[in-house]
């Protein structure tokens, strides 16, 4: 008696490895600043990072971290401010973030068509 195995599917294996798979995937749609942070960090190492931030962009996801970008209203934001009125050294922080989100954007080959990709002011 012979024992047929069924072949290997790789995208089962490979999604075991995504981090968005193995941690908590509310990590990744928190309200809190530092936990998306932390999932942003977490989308670094990756294999589909880009492919997940381009389908983002296409989709004008709504909120969530996607591609280690965290969006808000379809737009890309540097980092989730918390709650109050912003203090004059976070706006600046914010806006050398939003330069670096851009820089990310560019390297991912994202940003060619500026009206596909908003990034919040």
């Amino acid at each position: 008696m012979s024992l047929a195995l069924a072949p290997l599917d790789m995208t089962v294996e490979m999604e075991a490895n995504l981090p968005c798979r193995k941690f908590d995937p509310d990590l990744w749609f928190s309200d809190a600043p530092t936990e998306l942070e932390l999932a942003k960090s977490l989308c670094g190492d990756c294999p589909l990072r880009v492919e997940c931030l381009a389908g983002a962009v296409e989709r004008a996801e709504p909120w969530g971290v996607w591609g280690g970008e965290i969006f808000e209203r379809g737009a890309v934001v540097p980092r989730k401010r918390p709650r109050g009125r912003p203090r004059k050294e976070d706006l600046a922080r914010d806006a050398q973030l939003r330069v670096e989100a851009e820089a990310r954007l560019a390297a991912s080959g994202l940003s060619e068509s500026r009206n596909t990709v908003r990034l919040a002011a």
